[in-house]
């Protein structure tokens, strides 16, 4: 173990809910880490994180602050990534990035490696971490895609506060005290931040996920669509989306329904998940068994059920899939795109 090499690892966004999610990670996983940086905006540097029992001070990036970095794992806002990913892959990091800043450039990998790990080597300094309601969505189904394949994906979703920050779930946890206390509930952050409106999440369902684009969609809906095609490289998948926000803490659930080319029956589709990378099983109707957010929470893995033949469509299935989305939908994936970058001498 004393001889394996080790790199020098910054964090960008360190004090955030999934920032801390990837320091908790790359322990967790013994990452080889030589030196370790935790970065973020002017607000939040001062602050101290604890990594393998020591404490860690955060730093206020700069580009500068990249200078001897080997990996950069990004999960400050795409604001931040636009401005330092530049920065840093100049300086000679290899950047993997958590927000959208850079998904759909075409000079970028975007990735999950259970699906398209092969992607990583095609870097050019940066690797983008796909959308979390995407990422579970196409770990359980590219096995289908790759025996049977896969003409349509119907997703809806059912998806954490946790997505939209710490922030976020405070709020909830406010308005929540203030409903069954007869109190009027305040909203300040749901659906959009920016936005004009706002609306309780409390005992709610928001079918609104980030701003609404022109086509009616929201920018959720359409990065669902846009990164399905290309992390599993295929153009001709009909997709279609409808993302809303309920008041769970952890771990987002969808609802999805798929057309194959090919019509397998349940047992062999299920046989197939439960032998696939990343992909846990749970799927016995008669005693009750099927994936909760509850259950999926700080657990990596994505949680595949009530897998059922539709009624009317031959080659057309439903499923549930869930998965925590601070961990598998962006913590876990990132901090395995860096050990693939490792262990390939992808760097």
């Amino acid at each position: 173990m004393s001889n394996q090499q080790t790199y020098n690892v910054a964090v960008v966004g360190a004090t955030g809910a999934v920032g801390r999610k990837m320091l908790e990670t790359l322990e967790k996983r013994q990452f080889p880490i030589n030196e370790l940086k935790l970065l973020s905006s002017k607000r939040s540097a001062g602050k101290t994180l604890t990594y393998n029992n020591q404490t860690y001070t955060v730093e206020e990036a700069t580009p500068e602050s990249f200078e001897g970095i080997d990996i950069a794992l990004f999960s400050a806002g795409g604001g931040v990534s636009k401005k330092f990913a530049p920065e840093a892959v100049k300086r000679g990091a290899v950047v993997v990035d958590n927000t959208s800043a850079y998904r759909m450039d075409g000079n970028v990998p975007l990735v999950v490696p259970e699906v398209n790990e092969a992607d990583i080597k095609d870097h050019k300094g940066i690797i983008a971490n796909p959308n979390c309601s995407t990422i579970q969505m196409v770990a359980a189904l590219q096995p289908l895609k790759a025996k049977y394949g896969l003409k349509r994906i119907i997703v809806s979703t059912y998806q954490a506060v946790s997505g939209s920050g710490a922030e976020a779930i405070e709020e909830l946890k406010t308005q929540t005290e203030d409903f069954l206390n007869g109190d009027d509930m305040k909203a300040e952050l749901l659906p959009v931040k920016g936005e004009d409106k706002h609306y309780p999440i409390a005992f709610n369902a928001l079918p609104q996920i980030d701003v609404f684009t022109d086509n009616g969609y929201t920018f959720e809906e359409m990065k669902m669509i846009n990164e399905t095609k290309k992390i599993m490289h295929d153009e001709t998948i009909n997709v279609a989306a409808t993302c809303v926000r309920l008041p769970v803490f952890t771990s987002h659930a969808e609802s999805v329904y798929v057309e194959l080319d090919d019509t397998p029956s349940v047992e062999e589709i299920k046989t197939l998940l439960a032998s696939s990378d990343g992909v846990t099983l749970q799927d016995k109707p008669e005693e009750q068994i099927y994936p909760t957010p509850l259950a999926a929470a700080g657990l990596p893995d994505v949680f595949v059920g009530r897998i059922r033949k539709d009624l009317n469509q031959e080659n057309g299935y439903h499923m549930w899939i869930v998965s925590d989305n601070l961990l598998k939908g962006a913590a876990w994936n990132s901090v395995q795109i860096a050990e693939s970058l490792v262990k390939n001498h992808w760097l």
